[in-house]
């Protein structure tokens, strides 16, 4: 169990390296029409433009955040439960 916990360990750490090496061009893959708007924009223009993509980012981010939470929670639910009713009777959890 312990080295499949080193493997997913690295295996994050290299998607992660992967990610942020990555050449930001990629990235910034938007459509012409949208770039051009913004860059002849004015600076308050840019500056709702800048809000607006950050309420948009926040929902997905905190169910994303939940959603892990909730898997972090509920990690060993399944596994403890098979693990008690086939070793030892004595040792089941009482919910």
């Amino acid at each position: 169990m312990r080295k499949a916990n080193e493997a997913a360990a690295w295996l994050g750490t290299a998607l992660l390296l992967a990610c942020v090496l990555l050449p930001t061009g990629a990235f910034a893959q938007g459509c012409a029409l949208c770039y051009t708007q913004a860059a002849g924009s004015g600076a308050r223009m840019i500056a709702a433009l800048r809000s607006g993509i950050f309420f948009l980012m926040v929902p997905p981010v905190l169910i994303t955040i939940g959603i892990a939470w909730m898997a972090y929670k509920k990690r060993n639910q399944f596994n403890d439960g098979q693990e008690t009713n086939s070793e030892d009777p004595s040792r089941q959890v009482s919910l």
